[in-house]
């Protein structure tokens, strides 16, 4: 069994009039509004210990709705898949189910999940020093335990932690004095330093432009190899994928349409081609 098993996590919306999601958009085609009208996402994965998997696709195939899904921020369908076995055609049903190191995590709520989320803006506490930040689940509680250290000692380990990745310079400066990819980095080890199972990553890089992009993405990778940390990458970026994945799934309208390895991938698959 992998470190992580996700099988069939559902999420399905019918039409609905009342909303406007489901509207027809300007310049769209019959074909593609009766698609969107009919969304679905069934989402199965498997991926080692220390190692990132991309999620690539274009705008509104599913990507960040799979990371809620996972982190329970969104709740999956409890709906069973139905399926027929080839010997003697029985019927078989197996329910969505999320496996993290062995334990069914896809009851939990977010905070026992033991997941970690990096999103696409820093969100930094703009009125607390970097370290305090970075220390601030250490205070207020871990997402496994109860347990919380005082703020002298929360600054004192988030030093350590900020020296242990070459941040330690930026202990005592606040959120508005940060560049982009500074306030990143630390949004990282805010995450990282509370030990999550697994790191969700929702297009971390999307606000900077693109050198920096790529040399923060080399840098987490760098990161990851020498902390060894789980994630999920969700991204539309090609050379983000093969900067810092292991493995990657494309997503079109909610379907995986393709599964490989990171230098196999090419544009055309997330036109659904």
């Amino acid at each position: 069994m992998s470190y992580l098993e996700i099988s069939h996590l559902v999420k399905t919306w019918n039409d609905d009039k009342k909303n406007k999601f489901f509207l027809k958009q300007p310049h769209e085609s019959e074909f593609d509004q009766k698609a969107r009208q009919n969304f679905s996402i069934d989402f199965s994965c498997s991926l080692e210990k220390g190692l990132i998997l991309g999620i690539a696709g274009q705008s509104g195939s599913g990507k960040s709705t799979v990371l809620r899904l996972i982190s329970g921020l969104l709740e999956s369908d409890d709906s069973r898949i139905s399926r027929i076995r080839v010997d003697g055609g029985k019927e078989f049903t197996e329910k969505p189910k999320i496996l993290l190191d062995g334990k069914d995590i896809s009851k939990l709520p977010p905070a026992k999940r033991g997941i970690g989320m990096v999103f696409q803006t820093p969100a930094l506490f703009p009125h607390l020093r970097v370290d305090d930040n970075v220390a601030y689940g250490l205070r207020y509680g871990d997402v496994s335990s109860e347990v919380r250290l005082s703020k002298k000692e929360a600054r004192k380990y988030a030093a350590e932690y900020l020296d242990k990745f070459n941040m330690k310079d930026l202990a005592e400066r606040f959120p508005d004095s940060l560049s982009g990819g500074e306030a990143q980095r630390v949004s990282l080890a805010r995450t990282l330093i509370m030990n999550p199972s697994l790191v969700l990553f929702d297009e971390p890089f999307s606000a900077l432009d693109a050198p920096l992009r790529k040399k923060l993405a080399k840098e987490i990778k760098q990161l990851q190899i020498r902390t060894g940390f789980t994630g999920i990458l969700v991204t539309h970026d090609i050379n983000e994928i093969k900067a810092m994945c292991d493995a990657v799934t494309v997503l079109y309208r909610g379907k995986q349409i393709w599964t490989g390895d990171p230098n196999d991938f090419c544009e055309e698959l997330l036109l659904g081609s």
